[in-house]
């Protein structure tokens, strides 16, 4: 059997084979992090696969959007991924683990209850690292062209002629 840890050895077969049966969120090994489903993955550079996939979920329980895939998620937390900020997130998530361990759990990660994962949020939302996530996360998620038709949103509208005329009051999401 090949080692987890050398992604060259980890098929695809072993990949969804390990996710099933861990009913894990993320599956984390060697310098990547994939989806549980296996439809998504990501190459991590400069933080470690564990800290990328921890800073998704966090970033799923700040923003929570059911209907939102990880991997909006994913893109929106990868400008992280470099090695000016690797430092301070991998120092803001070993104080969010901590706070898990001190809650009672292994590391936030691995917290199967999203009230839980927010609680532990909560005692860090004064924290620099929370709000410098909370705060990226409005643009890095809300940005992307890909999410906008999940909210409904046709985007920009002056190059067309307006709001006025397109959809000023057709709203049925509110």
């Amino acid at each position: 059997m090949k080692d987890i840890a050398d992604p060259k050895g980890l098929t695809r077969r072993e990949l969804l084979s390990r996710t099933m049966a861990a009913g894990a969120s993320f599956v984390v090994g060697g310098s990547f992090v994939a989806g549980a489903d296996a439809a998504w993955a990501m190459e991590t550079t400069a933080l470690k696969p564990e800290t990328m996939a921890t800073l998704i979920q966090m970033a799923r329980d700040i923003y929570p959007h059911d209907h939102v895939g990880d991997e909006y998620y994913a893109v929106a937390v990868k400008g992280y991924d470099t090695a000016d900020a690797a430092d301070g997130v991998e120092a803001g998530i070993a104080a969010l683990n901590a706070v898990a361990r001190g809650k009672g759990h292994a590391d936030y990660l691995s917290i199967g209850w999203e009230r839980d994962r927010v609680d532990i949020l909560r005692a860090m939302e004064d924290s620099a690292f929370f709000q410098k996530v909370r705060g990226g996360l409005v643009t890095g998620l809300y940005n992307q062209k890909a999410v906008w038709p999940l909210f409904g949103y046709e985007g920009e509208s002056y190059s067309q002629g307006g709001y006025i005329d397109r959809g000023f009051n057709d709203i049925n999401w509110l």
